[in-house]
């Protein structure tokens, strides 16, 4: 399982683009991938996803950085060596759809299928098992990342959001709800609070 989480511009395929891609091999955690690129020529910017992520619009635009076909490329090859291609995340359909248009933009093999695993959904069922109230919000799931990673014992996610650091966060929480135990040496200090 690869646990990813992107950086963009916004969540629109048609008209967003990626700033950065991180990644972790869920059975391998020492296995990562990070890398930054500049927007595609003509892409939009929702200034609230520049908020979340820390990105300037010259940082966007750097004509210094990788391209996002580069960055696509990169990420694809990575994930050759990795054993289960399931994509992984919080809400990872969006950035399934991101990093599938950037790779079909440069008319490269999306080798990933179109099934995820949902951190949400897992942490949803979680709770639900557990019988402890799910957030809602306007009658909905409010179940945000830094909501799962205070229930699963972990500090909310510093500020701005980066994508290597949250799929590590991501992993770790998989494993915590999966198997009752951390996966990574950095989040060992924090109890699981269910299984305390």
């Amino acid at each position: 399982m690869i646990v990813v989480d992107m950086e963009a511009s916004g969540l629109d395929v048609v008209k967003h683009g990626l700033l950065s891609v991180g990644a972790v091999e869920f059975e391998n955690p020492g296995n990562t991938f990070y890398g930054e690129c500049r927007l595609w020529d003509g892409a939009h910017m929702d200034p609230e996803s520049l908020a979340v992520n820390g990105f300037t619009e010259a940082q966007a635009r750097d004509v210094k950085k990788q391209t996002d076909g580069e960055l696509i490329k990169a990420f694809i090859e990575w994930s050759g060596a990795c054993t289960e291609k399931t994509l992984a995340g919080q809400n990872p359909s969006a950035d399934r759809d991101l990093l599938r248009a950037a790779a079909h933009r440069y008319h490269f093999d999306w080798q990933f299928a179109f099934r995820t695993v949902d951190l949400h959904s897992i942490a949803y069922m979680h709770m639900t098992k557990r019988e402890v109230a799910v957030p809602l919000s306007h009658g909905h799931s409010a179940l945000s990342l830094d909501k799962i990673l205070v229930y699963c014992g972990l500090p909310e996610e510093p500020r701005p959001h980066n994508g290597l650091r949250g799929a590590l966060l991501e992993a770790e929480c998989f494993s915590r709800l999966f198997y009752d135990k951390p996966l990574l040496s950095d989040y060992e200090k924090y109890p699981i609070p269910w299984t305390t």
